[in-house]
């Protein structure tokens, strides 16, 4: 079969055309900028593409085309498929239609944490010998891919609640079918698409209505939002988690044995499973791996087994990602775009080195964040940082010197990515630990190499 996909090189739809081509179809695609490193792992496939949507690439007419959620009406492709009455659907339904109903599904939801936890997941189960498949809008660092079909009956998805396609308003993860559910926690996002969190609750609302008797949900006890939606009605046995360990009757604990959540004990049903000792950081990612444990022991997977996995766990691209150290100075880049998001990380990373200086560098590139729908949250998310420097894309409407103003830590409003880089380079002691997080959910017009190169011509001048 022949499967052209339209907006091809998303994280997303590019896992679709991985998997399309691993399951023998023919695969094509195209989209307004095709550019590395998606086009390259593309085309290393085999999968031919075209930059833009002009017609001719509909020759020869494919089987069926998958469109999307980034392609609206009036675009050139899409008038061209309806036109012509040729077959088509969502990456998501499409997914499902292919390859998710003959699978035991882990899905991986909420507003934070979906990437990590589902890339722990995966790795919990690919370490010992399971080899699962997964789709991921991420590369785990320890496969070095985002998508694969597996050879096992269990099948990884990071579960998106952003819709399925301009013909498909529901969210993605409504197509998903999961048998074992992970939902992490619930803000109000995605304000291009959400009108408010009641309408974001519904949506989880009927993805919990799809997880079967036979499954699990899996979700932490300290998030109204979530109790607000398991209280709509909930057919599936439920477990919750926390990472305080309390002596309530909460299923999965965590008690930590590290302040930075580098190091922490599990429990499970009041006895202690063991210790994970990792790589990563933060509270936020110790709520990730008690979720991940109790979902791989869903699939027969004992806690310590999934611990000793977790400690061998690289992380995931983008996520707290060493990029580079230059003497005392360690860059990371980040994929934080919510005020959550961007909080917690950069407590983590305080927990972590102390009295460090740490520099952070945010471009508000989201959706929701263009709309300045979170504005006031912003001016607090750095608190953990001694220096927040925010550059204003283009297409930003709203006035970010709002947030510099209500900022109770170091902050500036930079005008372009030069004086952003010049900014920082200013505030470097050579002399003194300094940590610099690059954070954005798109490519930061490279600020990350640009800023990493002149950090060492600086330093060895």
């Amino acid at each position: 079969m022949h499967v052209h996909i339209l907006g091809i090189c998303g994280s997303f739809m590019g896992g679709i055309a991985a998997i399309a081509k691993s399951l023998g179809h023919t695969v094509t695609g195209s989209d307004s900028n095709v550019y590395p490193p998606m086009s390259t792992q593309l085309e290393n496939l085999g999968i031919a593409l075209t930059s833009g949507f002009d017609t001719k690439q509909f020759d020869p007419v494919p089987d069926v085309v998958v469109i999307g959620n980034a392609m609206s009406r009036g675009n050139p492709a899409v008038e061209y498929v309806l036109d012509r009455n040729l077959p088509y659907t969502s990456g998501p339904q499409w997914l499902l239609d292919n390859l998710l109903t003959e699978r035991w599904v882990i899905a991986a939801s909420g507003t934070h944490g979906k990437t990590s936890t589902a890339s722990m997941i995966a790795w919990v189960l690919e370490d010992i010998g399971l080899e699962p498949g997964f789709l991921i809008g991420g590369v785990p660092e320890n496969f070095g891919i985002s998508a694969r079909i597996g050879k096992s009956p269990f099948f990884i998805i990071e579960a998106d609640e952003y819709d399925s396609a301009f013909f498909d308003k529901r969210s993605k993860f409504i197509h998903y079918a999961p048998r074992t559910l992970v939902m992490n926690n619930l803000e109000f996002d995605h304000a291009d698409i959400f009108a408010d969190l009641a309408a974001i609750q519904t949506q989880f609302h009927h993805l919990i209505r799809t997880v079967p008797n036979n499954g699990l949900i899996i979700y932490p006890d300290n998030e109204p939002a979530l109790d607000a939606v398991i209280d709509r009605g909930c057919w599936t046995p439920t477990e919750k988690t926390n990472i305080e360990k309390n002596g309530s009757d909460t299923t999965w604990q965590a008690e930590l044995t590290s302040t930075d959540g580098t190091s922490f004990n599990v429990w499970h049903a009041g006895k202690c499973a063991g210790e994970v000792v990792w790589s990563q950081s933060g509270k936020h990612n110790t709520y990730n791996a008690i979720a991940a444990i109790a979902a791989a022991r869903n699939v027969g997977v004992t806690p310590a087994i999934a611990i000793a996995a977790l400690n061998e766990f690289k992380g995931v691209k983008r996520r707290m990602e060493r990029l580079g150290e230059v003497g005392r100075i360690t860059l990371y880049d980040d994929f934080a775009h919510h005020p959550t998001a961007i909080q917690t990380t950069l407590e983590g990373l305080r927990a972590q080195v102390g009295g460090d200086q740490i520099i952070a560098l945010i471009e508000p590139r989201s959706n929701t964040m263009r709309m300045g729908i979170h504005k006031k949250q912003l001016s607090h998310s750095c608190n953990a940082a001694d220096l927040a420097l925010w550059y204003k894309p283009s297409d930003v409407d709203w006035d970010l010197s709002s947030v510099i103003k209500n900022s109770s830590t170091d902050s500036m409003l930079c005008q372009s990515i030069d004086d952003m880089i010049n900014v920082t380079l200013s505030n470097l002691n050579p002399n003194q630990n300094t940590h610099i997080v690059t954070m954005s959910n798109g490519g930061f017009s490279g600020i990350q190499q640009q800023l990493l190169n002149q950090i060492k011509t600086r330093l060895s001048s």
